[in-house]
């Protein structure tokens, strides 16, 4: 008969214990990175705010149809410049709203502060990193396409959002709001739009490079409803611009008047809607434009009447319904043909 030696078994049991250790480390390992890539891809995605890429995705696609007059004109050439164009436009966007949050860490903290960068959940230099791949595949992608309209387009969208934000002398024009609107109004809801729309042109063959006027009327009530919604995102961010020495229209006459004067804007946009709906010789565009807008006209004034301004939970709600009404308003633009 063997009698175990105390000592071998001491060291057989340490070695066993090792090995589970060992093992119980690395399933644990695996089971933290695997949580912590799922968890930065979240943090990605909240701080790119790719939510807000449903927008430009549906202005895109809506604004390059409504360049096309026949079924004929939807060719794969076509659907390959609108695929240019989406994915131009979304890394432009991209590259924007990162530039923005790196540019405003400190008004965030009292504004947003659930955002990224203010909350610390990612660092400043993987938001560096972030937003520069975005303006590295924008140009690449600029770079790659022939047509010198959204070769434009892809260039001032990245320039005029960087003066809109960096800390640099003649700069930083997001701290002049008369700017601001100006800008929004013919950058945002005109130049850039208009740029999409002769792009999508060049790719349907024989179509002249040419703006129709249902193209000058989109543009035009669509720069308007960019410049509200320019105007109404700081009205929930008073205090934090105040604080910071931020003064937008909101915080230099107050946000009361502020939000009226927004609502007015967008009663015009929908009262010029409904006049030009009337004077259309389609008849099916005549009723489409009319009962459209007239109900879009009464949901916004019913609504803005209910909201009540010291809340900043509720003014932003608004912001958020202003956006539903961008959207709905490029649902309508491919038939707005008068």
């Amino acid at each position: 008969m063997t009698v175990d030696h105390p000592l071998r078994n001491r060291k057989s049991n340490v070695l066993a214990n090792t090995r589970d250790a060992q093992a119980d480390s690395i399933a644990v390992g695996t089971q933290i990175n695997g949580k912590s890539v799922g968890a930065m891809l979240n943090v990605i995605y909240k701080y790119s705010r790719v939510y807000v890429l449903k927008g430009t995705v549906l202005s895109i696609i809506s604004i390059s149809l409504l360049a096309v007059q026949r079924l004929s004109d939807i060719t794969p050439s076509f659907f390959l410049g609108v695929l240019q164009a989406v994915i131009g436009g979304c890394l432009a966007n991209l590259y924007v709203v990162g530039l923005n949050q790196l540019s405003d860490i400190e008004i965030d903290k009292v504004n947003k502060p659930y955002l990224p960068l203010a909350s610390g959940e990612l660092s400043v230099k993987a938001g560096i990193r972030i937003t520069s791949l975005y303006a590295i595949l924008g140009f690449c992608l600029g770079w790659s396409i022939r047509s010198w309209h959204l070769k434009l387009c892809i260039f001032l969208w990245y320039a005029v959002g960087t003066a809109y934000s960096v800390h640099l002398p003649l700069l930083r024009w997001k701290e002049y709001p008369m700017l601001v609107a100006l800008c929004s109004w013919l950058f945002q809801g005109v130049t850039l739009p208009m740029l999409f729309h002769l792009h999508a042109l060049t790719n349907i063959p024989g179509m002249p490079l040419s703006l129709s006027k249902h193209a000058i009327f989109v543009f035009g009530i669509m720069g308007i409803h960019c410049t509200v919604l320019v105007i109404f995102k700081d009205i929930p961010d008073v205090e934090g611009d105040k604080r910071n020495g931020f003064y937008s229209f909101a915080t230099k006459f107050g946000p009361q008047r502020v939000f009226w004067i927004c609502i007015w804007l967008l009663e015009l946009i929908y009262g010029i809607a409904i006049f030009i709906g009337l004077s259309s010789t389609h008849l099916w565009i005549r009723p489409t434009m009319v009962i459209a807008h007239s109900i879009l006209g009464f949901v916004v004034w019913r609504k803005a009447n209910l909201v009540d301004l010291k809340s900043i939970e509720a003014t932003e709600s608004f912001y958020l319904f202003i956006w539903k009404l961008y959207y709905l308003e490029y649902l309508l633009v491919p038939i707005l043909r008068f």
